[in-house]
């Protein structure tokens, strides 16, 4: 169906539009094969349509135009998916993502590193404010004294000293709430 335009041009793609859309959308199902990416492309065709559309010459095949728009709208996303790295979404928590990446250990072993992990969390929490701040600066964030220093407008030696107090603390909170079912069996037998 070849259409001309008249002076009306948003006039006329609503009228082609009205006409093709059920074509549109059925050529973007065997594209897609999915109900919602086929929405979308549809959708997306109509806007990129509606924002070009100064630039169609009077004589343009409109349906053909939509219909380009929306391969071209496919081609694009196909390219863009090719090119994308590959991602393997996992419902992804800090237990998740270390069985992935720790899947040589055994699972009483994933276990136990997950309690104590747990208990360090607690215990850093039990900490006062300038400790807990500390010793995450350093032992999570992984700063350098002077870099700590720099955070927390000090200087290193004051940095060094309440990082010692701080794990000493620490320690000491630690001392009896390290036990894990594991240990706590050993314990009791020896």
């Amino acid at each position: 169906m070849g259409v001309t335009f008249p002076p009306e041009k948003h006039h006329l793609l609503s009228q082609v539009l009205d006409e093709v859309f059920d074509g549109l959308y059925g050529y973007a199902m065997v594209l897609s094969h999915d109900r919602t990416e086929a929405e979308d492309l549809v959708q997306e065709t109509c806007v990129r349509a509606v924002q070009a559309i100064e630039s169609l010459q009077p004589a343009s095949n409109v349906k053909s135009w939509l219909f380009t728009i929306l391969r071209n709208i496919w081609l694009n996303q196909l390219r863009q998916r090719r090119a994308a790295p590959k991602i393997v979404e996992l419902d992804v928590d800090e237990s998740t993502a270390e069985l992935a990446v720790e899947a040589s250990k055994d699972p009483h072993a994933l276990y136990v590193s997950k309690v104590e992990r747990e208990q360090v969390r607690e215990a850093i929490q039990q900490l006062s404010k300038e400790f807990r701040e500390i010793i995450v600066l350093r032992e999570y964030g992984e700063l350098s004294y002077q870099e700590i220093a720099s955070v927390l407008g000090c200087p290193a030696g004051t940095v060094m000293s309440r990082l010692g107090r701080a794990r000493s603390k620490l320690r000491s909170l630690l001392s009896g709430s390290l036990r894990t079912p594991d240990r706590r069996a050993k314990g009791a037998v020896e």
